[in-house]
């Protein structure tokens, strides 16, 4: 470190990070050497940490996490560098006179131009101090200027998610002549999420890109909770602020007593002077980085599961057995058996909790169910939903009321269920003990952990706010999580909530796939399973294929090619089909047992930009150094043609070949054959020599 009027420069290959700490001023963070204001501007930046507290507030009246007074306080005192494995981290030391400290901690994948960072506060003072609002990270886009910036961002709900838009930020953030009145601005552009649905509203993925310079910036916020991001203006150019919950935004507040420290969630910001593509190369190149090992990650085993457009949550032995057998006929090499099978009835919803399987849908047992899935060398799966207590699950009155998520003494209710508080220590023995009775005892190796309610603001029992008690719970879930996997590293964890109303980086660092949406619409899929890999890893990915006898061959291919650039993800009637329509979903199988080792370090990009919801045309790349997997969707209302910027010298088509061939020109030219409103098509490119 140098001295404390000059600041640091930190960073390896792929990345520097300048972080300056004049004497007077607070230490703001750079993510590219050199950069500068413009010239005329001030030469302060947005500090690298913000803190707003109840005896301190903001510096000027506004609702953004800019120049909070507390935050402009904080000198730089010190910092530390380590090495972790892979990891590159430094560790940013920060005080006032009031004795408030701050500690960031900036982590980095050797040779990734990404960070990760977490902040944490101490009161080292007196006197208790209350916190509203801590940024995980703060940064400023000196050189940067709002004018040049377009803002990245998306929008995310049931059935429709990552619906991803792109719009110059000065249409967002008014020019107000700031330089005229002296001051930072005081609006700003800011999406939040609220409850436990971390992207059912907005994705806690956003970037912006720099059209003049061509500059990009990605960012994340890694929390299975309420989240904020906020971009705006100051006078040294834009800032961007992330964070986990808020008092304004999530009824969080913490108090701080003396001795007293609070760590923010992690945020993760990628960086590339190569725009969008270079920004989601580094993001995605991160995720990977920051995800747990597992076995699962070099086999990314094909999944058959018996719900979307087939058993509907109604299993029983008659049905499964044959599903099971066409399944594994298929390729299949997980089997899981999704909602239904712990119930006697059909009206389950509110009975769940208890996880013991029927007697009346199995009449010889699950076992024998399971035990045909692993004579098909399939591992057996089960559809778990374990946050959750029914209002009419025996386990509603086994528990205390404690262990229950509660509003001023009542017990939250969600669309019939109890939400479980995994900070209560009967909460959890309660559900370790289903995990290792289903994998000890019935052999399961495959959870699909779902989630579908959400129990809003969080709770006031053993919490001083409604925020805390819910980031206390948070916290609690992924402990919960990382001991599962502990005793039973070998058990794959599928992500689910209501499809993918849960898809953040605290759980995808954890759990090994994620299903992306809950759409059953095959002509409505491809947009979701397009964008996808801009917020998940491709290989993380799982995008439902659920062909069905009464689908014509292009139908079949279209629902299968939405499911083959990412974890092939199966379902449908397999068991009823055609000897040439079973045929053509072994095809398919076969393609991504082919292609999924590449898969795991496969770069994704969008050829014809991130797609529109109703988009004709739709295209996804996932490119390695030596080949390129191009997957085109075209849907009504799309001309016969496309023309893509990718060299077409050498390509052959993946899936599907028993259907008619496109034409496919060296100018990157491609034609769509036959009459079906719906097709699509996955190529092989291999690419020229010295092409990236």
């Amino acid at each position: 470190m140098n001295s404390a009027g000059t600041g640091l420069v930190w960073g390896h290959s792929a990345l520097q990070l300048v972080i300056t700490a004049p004497d007077d001023g607070p230490a703001t963070l750079r993510t590219f050497a050199g950069e500068e204001a413009a010239e005329g501007r001030p030469p302060e930046g947005q500090p690298l940490v913000e803190i707003l507290t109840a005896q301190a507030g903001r510096g000027h009246v506004s609702h953004r996490f800019s120049e909070t007074v507390a935050g402009r306080r904080l000198r730089l005192t010190g910092s530390e560098r380590s090495l972790d494995g892979r990891w590159h981290e430094l560790r940013v030391r920060l005080a006032d006179d009031s004795g408030l400290g701050a500690e960031v901690l900036f982590r980095s994948a050797d040779g990734v131009p990404a960070i990760q960072a977490v902040t944490t506060v101490t009161n080292h003072g007196a006197e208790p101090v209350l916190l509203l609002g801590v940024t995980s990270l703060a940064v400023g886009l000196a050189g940067h200027p709002v004018d040049d910036l377009d803002l990245l961002a998306a929008d995310s709900e049931w059935l429709g998610e990552s619906r991803w838009s792109r719009h110059p930020l000065r249409g967002l953030v008014p020019d107000v002549n700031l330089r005229l009145h002296g001051q930072h601005g005081r609006g700003r552009y800011a999406q939040r999420s609220t409850g436990t649905w971390s992207t059912g509203t907005h994705l806690p993925v956003a970037g912006l890109v720099d059209r003049r310079g061509g500059h990009g910036w990605l960012w994340q916020i890694e929390h299975n909770g309420p989240w904020r991001w906020e971009v705006g203006e100051r006078l040294d150019d834009a800032y961007v602020a992330l964070l986990g919950p808020t008092d304004i935004d999530h009824q969080w507040s913490h108090e701080l007593a003396p001795g007293e420290s609070f760590r923010t969630v992690p945020v993760s910001l990628a960086v590339s002077r190569a725009g969008l593509p270079g920004a989601a190369a580094a993001l995605t190149a991160h995720r990977r980085a920051l995800r747990r090992p597992h076995p699962d990650r070099a086999s990314l085993p094909v999944v058959f599961n018996d719900y979307m457009n087939t058993l509907m949550g109604d299993p029983t032995t008659a049905k499964l057995l044959p599903l099971i057998d066409a399944a594994a006929d298929a390729g299949a090499e997980v089997f899981c058996i999704d909602a239904g099978w712990y119930d006697n009835g059909t009206a389950w919803w509110d009975s769940v909790g208890e996880w013991q399987p029927s007697q009346t849908r199995f009449p010889r047992g699950l076992e024998e169910v399971l035990a045909r899935i692993r004579e098909r060398s399939m591992v057996a799966g089960l559809w778990l939903e374990p946050e959750v207590i029914g209002v009419r699950s025996p386990m509603a009155d086994k528990l205390p009321d404690e262990a229950f998520l509660q509003r001023g003494g009542v017990r939250l209710v969600e669309h019939g269920r109890y939400h479980l508080d995994l900070r209560h220590p009967a909460a959890v023995e309660h559900l370790d003990d289903v995990v290792n009775r289903l994998v000890e005892e019935l052999g399961v190796g495959y959870l699909k952990l779902d989630y579908n309610i959400d129990p809003g603001a969080g709770t006031d029992l053993s919490a001083r706010s409604v925020g805390a008690g819910l980031l206390g719970h948070n916290r609690a879930h992924l402990e919960w999580l990382d001991r599962v996997l502990d005793r039973h590293p070998e058990l794959i964890l599928e992500n689910c909530a209501s499809g993918g109303m849960r898809a953040d980086y605290a759980l995808l660092a954890r759990m090994q796939l994620q299903s992306t949406s809950d759409q059953q619409d095959h002509r409505l899929y491809p947009p979701i399973a397009v964008a996808a890999p801009l917020s998940i890893a491709p290989e993380q990915a799982a995008s439902w294929a659920y062909p069905q006898p009464d689908m014509s061959d292009e139908e079949i291919a279209h629902t299968l090619c939405t499911g083959l650039l990412g974890r092939l993800y199966l379902s449908g009637h397999l068991d009823r089909m055609r000897p040439a329509q079973r045929h053509a979903v072994r095809d398919a199988v076969r393609a991504y047992r082919e292609i999924r080792s590449e898969l795991r370090t496969a770069v994704p990009e969008w050829p014809l930009g991130l797609p529109g919801w109703d988009d004709g045309w739709l295209a996804l790349a996932l490119r390695t150094p030596d080949v390129t997997y191009l997957g085109l969707w075209r849907r009504p209302g799309a001309a016969r043609t496309v023309t893509l910027p990718i060299d077409t010298t050498s390509i052959d088509v993946l899936y599907p070949r028993h259907l008619p061939a496109w034409e496919v020109s060296d100018a990157g030219a491609f034609t769509s054959t036959g009459n079906e409103p719906y097709s699509a098509r996955i190529f092989r490119i291999h690419n020229s020599k010295g092409q990236k």
